[in-house]
């Protein structure tokens, strides 16, 4: 199996956006890309470990890089690029809820957000092991298809309660507008 170093280095030497964007650079400032790829992503750690701010970058980190190819994904004629963004934002999905719940005391912990950056890189990385891929199959799937039925019912069961209850306030609604028009 090929090294951190080797992996790293096969990545860099792949074309594709961030790689024509460290050859650019690499062009302009005559520093290797390898060194300016090495120095970012240690900056990157530092900034999540100390950085004001920390929250919001690691966001976009779990954001942005996806949306990007999900866009691309749809675009595309492949449905196989489709169903691993998907999967990526339906773990993404449960992620952020269960976040949003333990979030305040998971902040206190130091390396929280290198942590949570680590483990989103892991949900969207292009690899076999992939997180969300692993997630979705061992853990989500199962229980979305042990509770399917269950989960089925209770949200036809709310979503014809919510129609009832907007036909009424409708209704309400018109007859205090009629009401107030015969007035006038």
């Amino acid at each position: 199996m090929p090294s951190l170093r080797q992996r790293f280095e096969k990545f860099l030497d792949e074309k594709n956006f961030l790689t024509n964007m460290l050859d650019k650079i690499e062009k302009k400032t005559g520093v290797r890309k390898h060194h300016l790829a090495a120095g970012s992503i240690t900056t990157l750690g530092l900034y999540l470990v100390f950085g004001y701010g920390a929250s919001l970058l690691c966001n976009l980190i779990g954001f942005v890089y996806p949306a990007y190819f999900s866009i691309k994904a749809i675009e595309s004629t492949d449905k196989e690029d489709d169903t691993k963004w998907l999967t990526y934002w339906v773990v993404y999905g449960i992620f952020s809820v269960a976040e949003f719940f333990s979030d305040i005391f998971l902040y206190w912990f130091p390396f929280y957000y290198v942590g949570k950056c680590l483990f989103l890189l892991w949900c969207m990385a292009p690899v076999v092991w992939n997180g969300s891929q692993l997630i979705y199959n061992r853990i989500v799937r199962p229980l979305f298809l042990k509770h399917q039925n269950r989960v089925d019912s209770v949200v036809n069961d709310l979503s014809s309660k919510a129609l009832n209850a907007a036909e009424c306030v409708t209704r309400e609604a018109m007859k205090l507008h009629l009401d107030k028009n015969k007035d006038n």
